[in-house]
């Protein structure tokens, strides 16, 4: 169990994960964490990373910094998203681990996973098959990372553990019209197309492929959970263990939102990966399960989308 007063030390404490820790720990009743913006601490940057441990030595640290994006980012920039991602995560894990941290939580992706995996996803599938090629740089940084705690474990004897969350959204999530993930998009879409009186909305494929989301609060329960009750070299997996197809949730997207236009689908774009379901028996055995529904968890998001208007900007 982390004491409350250990020092902790969030990277990526600005975005929709790092913030959501943050808020959980603080709710929880810890104090002391350290945070560091991008243009104090760029993670990429191996002696400033090693300069900001040894100076600060945290006992623990949550790894949830990271370059995402969804499809057409991933697409357009895939040897930034591998660059970027295997830089940081290497540079913080490694100097955690050479100044001797505590324990360390790697937040990966479910993107790790085969395309063709067998569904519900276990987290044993790691590396059994081919990755959906339309991610396969950002899959293949994080599988570093969580390989690289693995390793660490196994030869130094440290206690560092690793997260795959599946589709995240809630708090301070990031809309941008390419950037974005397909939930945030959605949100941004119709929202737009209500306001501006749009008589139709077109979607990306033909609505068919399969996904699970996860109220981003949620998840940093689970991360917090996780530190203090779980120790291993496999990874584990954070999700709902339920899925709807994405014709589903832009439907339920258009009715919190408001929209009654004619959603239309452009399948001339990719689907991406045919389906994405985790097998989540790991926390549930644990004794963690998520408390917010989807109907619930599009109404904050929605809601907080339109509290925070420059988020739409990033």
């Amino acid at each position: 169990m982390m004491p409350l007063d250990a020092k902790i030390y969030v990277a990526g404490h600005r975005g929709m994960v790092g913030s959501a820790i943050v808020r959980q720990l603080q709710r929880q009743g810890y104090s002391n964490i350290i945070t560091r913006t991008h243009a104090e601490l760029d993670l990429c940057r191996q002696a400033d990373v090693e300069q900001f441990f040894a100076a600060e030595r945290p006992d623990y640290v949550f790894l949830a910094a990271a370059k995402v994006g969804g499809i057409v980012a991933n697409s357009n920039a895939l040897a930034d998203f591998m660059y970027q991602n295997m830089m940081l995560e290497m540079n913080v894990i490694n100097a955690a681990w050479r100044n001797g941290c505590r324990k360390l939580e790697f937040l990966g992706s479910s993107c790790i996973y085969p395309r063709l995996a067998p569904q519900p996803m276990k987290e044993d599938c790691l590396l059994t098959s081919a990755l959906e090629p339309t991610n396969e740089a950002y899959a293949l940084a994080k599988i570093s990372g969580l390989k690289y705690c693995e390793y660490l474990n196994r030869q130094y004897g440290t206690d560092y553990i690793s997260v795959m969350p599946t589709n995240l959204y809630g708090p301070n999530d990031n809309y941008h019209p390419e950037h974005s993930h397909v939930l945030p998009a959605l949100i941004r879409r119709f929202h737009e197309a209500k306001v501006n009186g749009a008589k139709s909305v077109t979607c990306w494929g033909d609505g068919s492929p399969l996904r699970e989301f996860l109220y981003v609060d949620d998840l940093a329960n689970l991360c917090v959970f996780l530190m203090n009750n779980y120790s291993g070299n496999e990874t584990v997996n954070a999700g709902t263990g339920k899925e709807v197809t994405i014709k589903q949730l832009t439907e339920l997207v258009a009715k919190v939102v408001g929209y009654d236009g004619e959603i239309l689908w452009d399948t001339t774009r990719p689907n991406g990966t045919p389906r994405k379901l985790l097998d989540v028996s790991k926390s549930h055995a644990l004794g963690w399960h998520h408390t917010v529904e989807l109907p619930e968890g599009i109404a904050l998001a929605y809601a907080d989308f339109l509290n925070n208007p420059m988020r739409a900007e990033r």
